[in-house]
């Protein structure tokens, strides 16, 4: 059975079985505390923690997942694999325990004939917790199986939780019996031996004070007991495609064959090779599906794992003996299998080809200059005795050359060598510390929503009428101050206030929340509230931020909440804006330059998209008139509601890395098919109502992502009349026209450059003239002709220009040596010269550099002949210069 027949019939027994069939969500997790998804269950968390009704009871589905600790895993064990597919039933409320162990049961032994997966039950062992007798009778009940049949296992491998105070509960697993080849009987550690591939959580329980996965307390019961199940496809498609392990299934192997092709090399013959050919197969398929879902490859998060990813797939291919670009020959097998399932491969393929192949190219570059440097600093380790390269070395390596840590932790350990990672992770720390780089502040991102979900529960969502009036009447459901329920704010204040209506816009989809006031009136008098930041700490929630302007708030004043109608309509215009400069984009560039991430506020936008390469200035004089163009002809701004799906196949497009709501979405179109965009922000209702769209800059934020900003409305209007005044005060007072000013400037940028060049000329010449002059005056220090000299104002380039000079002019036949101090912005440059006949005498370049640096603050160093320092010390410049006369006696008498 191939891979695509095993999920079609996983589906089809669960929806036969009354199951809502839920397509997977993105591999991107949404939620602060995971970078992807990985498992089925995680879609579904907020109906298994009560935060949200789910609108089916029981769902089928097929999850993309990705788990980033297994990665240097991959290819040693013939289980891990990053990218995977999570088969899962679940059961919000209805069937419990029986009911899911019936339904495993049933599709795991019937007949393929009979559209099972037909599974011997001689192998099927199931497990269970240790504690959970209810469920050994179960399996008892539903398979007939004899009680020596079912293992008992503790809660490191049979109970399940979050890992904090929530739902928990025991599992029970379904094993096969692999035979006694992989491990000895009756041993359920053996994985190889005992392999579980689908697991049955019973949630049952509520958690608390969890210490740890095997040290907690149950509190007792849940209200409502749920069913999460994860059945790992790949491991169902390896042992029914009569496989030895995940990499060898349809949908990757030939990828591996592909990589023999080109390689020359045997997959089974070498296990070394065997462990880089399934790192291959794995990778390919991992940063496609990633780049398929909106990552790009970068230094940090999914990007960091992406890039990751990729560049060991490409150095595994090298290393088994292919050095040309790779991944246009892997990926696209990659692409045709797991196109079968997931058809926005093929639709998303230039995009996704773009990023991989640019990626490759440009860690290729990297390996070259890099593993020079790695083994250098190798070499010397091992000639020096030693057994472990420096934290120092590995971080130059990373933060110069671009060699990710993992990289050169690899290829130490084919060197037997050890690194010293405790060092390399001080020096990443300090320079995030530096750099003020921490994903911890940004806004909200790990914040305690506990007391937020409270309000919900008591008062129910808020009325969130920002689409339809600027001003509402309202009421206060809760005041806050310090993430805790407060009486009052006192004039100067700031809190947050949650209304049980209100018209201002939480920050959402790259839209800047709403600005405006809020009056109030109580028994206490009345008073303003200015609305600082409006948010939704959780789903259903909106939570304005305030400060006190006036009065005092009391927590039962009558409350008028009122939009600033310019900031609005200012925030339309930008968002609406974005639209349509993504428009533009699409239709100068092709359809593969798609929105990555935007930010708006008022008369400002920004706009990230997937792009390899710098837009050219014709390129964005194009989009800015596709654009303008689009607002003259006033095309209509209309929005309406649909499923997902249904949106997706009208061909509105969906913003990477954003999470939709599984039910409606809303889609916002602008000119009909020429923009269609699932959006939830605020827009004007025709094009020409954007005013302007005024492109300012566009520039790199990472490998394979681009930015543009532009400026609308008023604002873009304001920045073209300070553009006409800058032009205006230029042709005045280069007596030009406007049409003329380009190239009067061009004429006289010329003119000073050729000006420069003159005196560039004449100061060289005047500062070689000194050199005659010099050579005669030498002093004679033991036979050894010495000129120390001091030159005022000169750089280094002119200080080495000036040495180099004079040591010419002295004699071939007679020792010289000469050194130039350099004396200018308050540093001193420092170079010395000396002739073949000086070196003979012992005399040093190197050591006169060495001499001086003490006494101007700096060091430097070089050859005999030519050595060059500096320092920050000029007072000390005639000590350093005496110093030179004793360090050429020393030399010239030893």
């Amino acid at each position: 059975m191939d891979t695509s027949e095993i999920r079609r019939r996983f589906v089809a027994h669960f929806e036969a079985a009354g199951h809502t069939a839920v397509p997977s969500a993105s591999v991107l997790a949404n939620d602060p505390n995971l970078l992807f998804v990985p498992a089925g269950m995680v879609p579904f968390k907020p109906y298994f923690l009560g935060q949200e009704t789910p609108p089916y009871e029981r769902a089928v589905s097929v999850q993309k997942c990705v788990r980033t600790p297994d990665i240097d895993d991959v290819g040693k064990t013939t289980r891990h694999g990053t990218f995977f597919e999570m088969c899962g039933n679940f059961s919000f409320g209805d069937y419990f325990k029986e009911r899911a162990i019936e339904l495993a049961w049933d599709l795991v032994t019937k007949p393929q004939a009979d559209g099972g997966w037909g599974f011997p039950e001689d192998k099927l062992y199931p497990s269970v917790y240790v504690d959970d007798a209810e469920a050994v009778a179960l399996w008892k009940k539903v398979t007939g199986l004899p009680d020596e049949r079912i293992a008992r296992l503790g809660k490191s491998e049979n109970y399940w939780s979050m890992g904090v105070p929530g739902p928990g509960g025991p599992c029970s697993e379904i094993l096969i019996d692999r035979g006694p080849a992989y491990g000895a009987d009756g041993d359920f550690s053996a994985e190889d031996r005992y392999l579980e591939f689908w697991n049955l959580v019973f949630m049952q329980d509520e958690l608390s004070a969890v210490r740890s996965k095997e040290d907690f307390d149950i509190a007792g019961s849940l209200p409502k007991k749920n069913i999460d199940t994860g059945m790992g496809l790949e491991r169902v498609a390896f042992m029914t495609q009569g496989v030895e392990n995940m990499y060898e299934i349809d949908v990757m192997f030939p990828v591996i064959e592909r990589a023999m092709e080109l390689t020359g090399k045997r997959y089974g013959a070498d296990p070394v090779d065997d462990v880089r050919f399934r790192v291959v197969a794995d990778h390919v398929r991992s940063s496609m599906m990633l780049i398929g879902d909106g990552v790009t490859p970068g230094n940090e998060g999914r990007g960091y794992v992406l890039r990751r990813l990729l560049r060991r797939a490409v150095r595994s291919v090298r290393l088994l003996g292919f050095g040309d670009p790779a991944l246009p020959e892997l990926m696209p097998v990659s692409r045709d299998k797991m196109a079968e399932t997931y058809t926005d491969l093929v639709r998303e393929w230039d995009r996704i080809a773009r990023v991989a192949f640019a990626e490759e190219d440009a860690f290729r570059r990297t390996l070259q200059a890099g593993t020079q440097i790695f083994d250098l600093a190798a070499g010397e380790v091992k000639q020096s005795g030693g057994a472990t390269l420096s934290g120092e070395r590995a971080f130059a390596l990373h933060d110069t050359y671009g060699f990710p840590i993992d990289l050169t932790l690899e290829m130490a350990a084919e060197q037997g060598l050890a690194v010293d990672e405790a060092g390399f992770r001080g020096l990443m720390a300090e320079q995030r510390e530096r750099a003020k780089a921490d994903a911890r502040a940004k806004k909200g991102g790990h914040a305690d929503t506990g007391v937020y979900r409270t309000v919900l529960d008591e008062h129910g969502p808020t009325e969130w009428l920002a689409y339809e009036t600027l001003e509402t009447e309202s009421r206060a459901v809760a005041l806050l101050r310090g993430a805790a329920p407060v009486r009052s704010l006192a004039q100067g204040e700031v809190g947050e206030l949650v209304l049980d209506r209100t018209p201002f816009y939480a920050e959402s989809g790259g839209q800047a929340a709403d600005a405006g006031t809020i009056a109030f009136t109580s028994a206490a008098g009345g008073g303003t509230l200015e609305v600082l930041d409006v948010q939704r700490p959780v789903r259903g929630l909106v939570v304005h931020q305030v400060r006190v302007v006036e009065g005092e708030l009391d927590a039962d004043a009558e409350l008028h909440a009122r939009v600033d109608p310019e900031w609005r309509t200012g925030a339309r215009q930008a968002h609406s804006g974005t639209h349509v400069v993504h428009a533009a984009l699409r239709e100068v560039l092709g359809p593969t330059a798609l929105q990555a991430g935007s930010y708006n506020r008022p008369g400002y936008l920004r706009l990230d998209f997937g792009w390899t390469q710098a837009l050219s200035p014709a390129q964005l004089r194009d989009v800015e008139q596709v654009s303008q163009q689009a607002l003259r002809a006033d095309l209509p701004v209309a929005w309406d509601y649909m499923t997902l799906e249904q949106a997706k196949e009208w061909g509105a497009i969906a913003l990477f890395g954003e999470t939709y709501d599984s039910g409606k979405v809303r889609v916002v179109e602008i000119g009909g098919p020429w923009s269609r965009e699932l959006c939830g922000g605020t827009h004007v209702e025709h094009s020409s109502q954007i005013g302007t769209v005024v492109v300012t800059g566009e520039s790199s934020v990472g490998s394979g992502n681009r930015r543009i900003e532009a400026l609308t409305g008023v604002e873009g209007f304001g920045y073209l009349a300070r553009e006409r005044d800058v032009v205006a005060q230029l042709t005045a007072t280069l007596k030009t026209r406007p049409d003329e000013l380009v190239g009067r400037v061009q004429d006289l940028t010329e003119r000073l450059r050729t000006a420069e060049k003159e005196l560039e000329r004449l100061r060289v010449a005047q500062l070689l003239a000194q050199g005659a002059q010099l050579a005669e005056a030498a002093t004679d220090v033991h036979g050894v002709a010495v000129v120390a000299h001091r030159v005022d104002g000169a750089g280094g380039g002119d200080v080495r220009t000036l040495a180099l000079d004079v040591r010419a002019r002295i004699p071939a036949d007679r020792p010289g040596a000469v050194v130039v101090l350099g004396v200018a912005d308050g540093k001193v440059a420092v170079v010395a010269a000396v002739n073949d006949e000086a070196r003979s005498r012992g005399v040093s370049a190197s050591a006169l550099v060495r001499a001086v640096g003490p006494h101007v603050g700096g060091k430097g160093g070089g050859k005999d002949d030519v050595a060059q320092g500096g320092g920050i010390d000029p007072s000390g410049a005639e000590a350093a210069l005496a110093a030179v006369t004793a360090e050429v006696a020393r030399a010239a008498q030893a």
